[in-house]
Formats: C-alpha cells, structure tokens, sequence
C-alpha cells in the first residue's frame, strides 16, 4: 500500500505550506464522514492543466491564487476518495480508527489484508502515470508552491522549506520511514526547485 505513503506526505505538505490540519473528521459515533457506501473513485475528480501552471511567471497574483484553489480542490478531493476506500477496507476487518494517524500507522504497520479492488486500485493510482505515481505528484507540489510564490526566488525557498518540513511530518504520522515510492517523490519535487534556481542564476548572467 505505498500509495498511502505518497497521499501522507502530500497531505502533511500542504499542512505545513497552508498551516491548516490534514485530518479525517468523524461524526458523534466516531464513523469518517467521508466514507462512502459507493464505489471507490466512482466520482471524477477535479483536475488542473498542467500548461496553465508552466506560465506562472506571467500569470497575475488572482491567476495564481485561482491555480492553487484548483490544486488544493484537486489533492482534497482525491485524499477523501482514498480514505473512503481505505476505511471501508478496514471496516470490513473489523478495524476502527480514531483519527488520521491511527489510520497511517495501521497501514504502515502492516496489520490488515488489502483486498483485490484495493490492490489493484493502489498499483494504478501508484505506477508511472498514475494520479499518486512520482511525476505526477512532484509535479502538482512544486506546481503548487509556484503558484504561491509567483516568479520570486526568496519565496520559492520557503515553499522549499515547507516541502521538506511536510515530509517530516508524514514520517512521523507514518510512524517509521516512508516507502521508497515517497522518497523519490521528495527527490524528484527537490530536483524541480534546483533547477528553478539553475534558470534563474542563467538568466542573471546572461
């Protein structure tokens, strides 16, 4: 379930650039609220053009802000359907949880039996063009952090720092280290700010 460990980190790095919680709510009986009785997925999610983020330079502060929004309506909705399909999973069990990082640390230790819907459906959402694969996630956290930094070098680092601070924390809600899957994940989202920078110390000297 190395899904689980890529949706973690992204979750934990919008916490810590947004500085709101990423965590399942429940009801009065302890039940997720976003668990659905439907199949899982069976709602499209929102989607973003990657092109309409690759001109952040030029877009205005509205622009920009409107492409974080999407971003963010995007990630959330996704994070709801595969929490649904990750509590009906347990609730089959007969496993319950009481918040978000009980549900991370059951998954990371390993104490459940996926079944073949959820199997199947966590190898494609993971695999190399799937929605949580490598690319397509460093390329929604870095478009993200462009959006919100606009064309400003010094803002880029502190979208930087909050990248990394994000993935200590899904570490420590995942409760040991991450699967390999979000490691190169967080390497490929480092490589992205690098040659942001590499551009821009070409363009001064030229």
């Amino acid at each position: 379930m190395e899904l689980n460990g890529v949706n973690s980190g992204y979750a934990a790095y919008e916490a810590a650039v947004t500085g709101k919680s990423a965590e399942t709510k429940y009801d009065a009986d302890n039940k997720n609220i976003n668990t659905s009785k439907k199949p899982a997925y069976s709602e499209e999610a929102a989607t973003y053009e990657k092109s309409s983020i690759s001109g952040y330079a030029s877009n205005s502060k509205a622009d920009r802000t409107a492409i974080a929004a999407q971003l963010k309506a995007d990630a959330d909705n996704r994070m709801k359907q595969m929490q649904s399909l990750v509590t009906q999973m347990f609730e089959k069990q007969g496993i319950t949880i009481g918040n978000a990082d009980d549900m991370w640390k059951v998954l990371a230790s390993g104490n459940f039996k996926a079944d073949a819907e959820t199997i199947a459906q966590a190898k494609e959402d993971i695999s190399e063009n799937g929605y949580w694969g490598v690319a397509q996630t460093s390329d929604r956290i870095f478009s993200f952090a462009t959006a919100l930094a606009g064309d400003d070098p010094e803002q880029m680092k502190k979208m930087q720092a909050a990248v990394e601070k994000g993935f200590k924390e899904a570490t420590k809600s995942w409760g040991r280290k991450l699967p390999e899957i979000s490691s190169q994940t967080y390497d490929a989202v480092m490589k992205k700010f690098d040659d942001y920078y590499a551009s821009k110390e070409t363009k001064t000297e030229e």
